[in-house]
Order: structure tokens, then C-alpha cells, then sequence
């Protein structure tokens, strides 16, 4: 049983675990007591407002949301504007799979904390850009086997049922005796092309 897939919040999904742990850069907003001991740094009991500190994602996402947020959650470096401008510039060049394992999958938690929104457009945009190269490489993989390593773990999901699906398809194709006919559709088109072309001669 293959393992689910998520793009919310999802208990029971491995991807989003694994992507939930990654850690996010945040400033705290307020006392946060015992918890000094995290901050390698400081001598304090209590973690105090106006640090920062990096904690997993799936812990930001409940303490800077509340109505007294505890921290306030900045963009991990794969998403800020520096790395933002290289997507734009060339997505397919980039090799995800150094920026992130779960770069679209994390990527769609942490756009909640990007309040322009940039980081959506920068996944949708990557994705689009990317998504024609994935075709081809799925209908060519033994040209470049190589570029698969510079996919992330959806990519690599897509590429894998594509190359799937093209397999079965030529093995239909080579193994069916029936033979191919065309759709009614096309046939009673051409018929009446070929009436119209009769009625101008």
C-alpha cells in the first residue's frame, strides 16, 4: 500500500511529517519559561522575547497562529528572494532535490507565513517551468538518467508514474492485435470535408 499524500496538514501522511520537521527561523514574541536550555548561547532559564530561535515547522505553525503568538516565523532561506530570483530565472536548472527533499510539500505549509505571497507564485511557477522537462524525461530517461537525481520527492513520484504509464502503453502497443481505428468523430469530419471540397470543384 503505497504511503498517502498531502499538501495540508495530514496525521497519517509520511511526506508531511518528514517536511513538518523541518526547522524554521523565528523571533520570539514572548517569555517562553523553561525553555532557555534550547538557546546554546544563552545562560537564561526562560527563552526571552526579541531572540531567535529555529524550531520544527509543525510546532511553529500552533504557536504563531494562537491569539497571543508566541514566536513570529520567518521564511527558511530556500523560499526568501535570493532563492526566489534563481526559480524565476531558471527553474529547470535548479537542482531541488539539494534545495529541498520536500521542497513543494514544505513549501506549501510555509507559504502561510508570506503574506505576499510570493512564495506561492514561486511554486506554482517552479512546478509549471518544471513540469514539460519532467515529461521528457519520463519519455527519454535513458538519455540522462543523471537528472532525475536533481528532482524532489513529488517530482520524482510524477516521473515515476509517467515512466510507468508509457511503459504499459508501448507494451500495449507492440502486444495488441487490434488494430487501431479512428473515432467517429474524426471519420464524419473528413467525410464532410471531403463534400465540401466536391461541392467547390
Amino acid at each position: 500500500m503505497p504511503l498517502p499524500a498531502s499538501y495540508t496538514p495530514n496525521y497519517f501522511s509520511m511526506e508531511d511529517i518528514l517536511a513538518t520537521q523541518e526547522r524554521t527561523p523565528c523571533k520570539i514574541l514572548q517569555t517562553i519559561p523553561n525553555m532557555g536550555h534550547l538557546n546554546s548561547s544563552s545562560v537564561e532559564k526562560d527563552l526571552q522575547p526579541g531572540t531567535s530561535h529555529e524550531f520544527p515547522l509543525w510546532l511553529v505553525s500552533e504557536i504563531s497562529f494562537s491569539r497571543q503568538p508566541l514566536v513570529q516565523p520567518d521564511l527558511p532561506k530556500i523560499y526568501k528572494e535570493a532563492y526566489r530570483e534563481i526559480l524565476k530565472a531558471d527553474a529547470c536548472a535548479v537542482d531541488l532535490h539539494k534545495f529541498n527533499l520536500y521542497f513543494y510539500e514544505l513549501g506549501a505549509n510555509i507559504k502561510h507565513f508570506d503574506r505576499k505571497e510570493e512564495v506561492h507564485e514561486t511554486l506554482l511557477h517552479t512546478f509549471r517551468t518544471r513540469f514539460r522537462q519532467l515529461m521528457d524525461l519520463a519519455d527519454n530517461s535513458i538519455s540522462d538518467p543523471s537528472v532525475q537525481l536533481k528532482l524532489d520527492t513529488l517530482e520524482r513520484r510524477i516521473f515515476n508514474d509517467a515512466y510507468k504509464a508509457r511503459i504499459k502503453m508501448n507494451t500495449w502497443l507492440v502486444d495488441s492485435n487490434v488494430a487501431l481505428e479512428a473515432a467517429n468523430m474524426v471519420v464524419n469530419h473528413k467525410k464532410r470535408k471531403r463534400i465540401n471540397v466536391e461541392e467547390l470543384l
